[in-house]
Formats: structure tokens, sequence, C-alpha cells
């Protein structure tokens, strides 16, 4: 119990320790940096025995892949190849996660598989 007259102060480490441990715990999990950048690619990928490609941007990018819009349906695990149009690279890539629908379509995240470090063309 604290002395009268001297009042306790709790530092937020002190007052939320699980919240720190499960922070450090997800942040561990994630691979390398990312960064907020609009980067136009396009994907292109077979649905159906048909050949389909569509344009569009990035909103976030790390060196592993990034989180996309489009306006097609595309499943997860779906296989794709993935050009970054300011730079030219392109890339195999796998759908590995799907948001929720936007007025300017789908949110994507998008994996690169075995991307060159510099595909972004950014200091990541």
């Amino acid at each position: 119990m604290p002395s009268e007259g001297k009042m306790q102060v709790k530092t937020p480490d002190q007052k939320r320790p699980a919240l720190r441990e499960v922070g450090n715990r997800y942040s561990e999990k994630r691979r390398g940096h990312r960064m907020n950048s609009r980067v136009p690619v396009r994907a292109e990928w077979e649905a159906a025995g048909k050949r389909c490609a569509a344009e569009s941007y990035t909103r976030v990018v790390n060196p592993y892949g990034c989180m996309v819009i489009f306006k097609d349906a595309l499943d997860l695990e779906h296989r794709l190849s993935l050009t970054n149009l300011a730079t030219g690279a392109s890339n195999a890539a796998v759908v590995v996660w799907r948001g929720n629908p936007r007025p300017e379509g789908w949110e994507y995240g998008i994996e690169l598989i075995s991307p060159e470090m510099d595909f972004w063309g950014l200091d990541l």
C-alpha cells in the first residue's frame, strides 16, 4: 500500500505487460519492414483455362510481398505473375489474404515467391 502523501504512478508497460508480450510475439512473425507505397503493378493468372490480366496499384509493400487492390475476385492460394510496372521486374506470386470488398475492388495480400530484394525499387 502506498504511503500517505505519495502517489504511485505506473508506466504503460507496468499497466499492460500482456499487451507488450503479445505485440512482440506477433511482430517477430512478420518478415521485413512494411512501407506504404503506391506502386503500379500488373498481375497475370489463369482462370478456367483462360489467361487473365489486371493492372492496379499497391497500398503497402515489403521485400516479400504487398497489399494490392484488384477488381477481379481471386481465390486464396491462387498463383499469379506480378510485374512492377515502375521497374519492369516480374515475379511469381500467390494470394495469401483477401480483405473486404472496397469501392475500387478487393484488397489482397500477395506473397512473392523467391523475390529479389530490390523487386520494388525501394529501400526497404
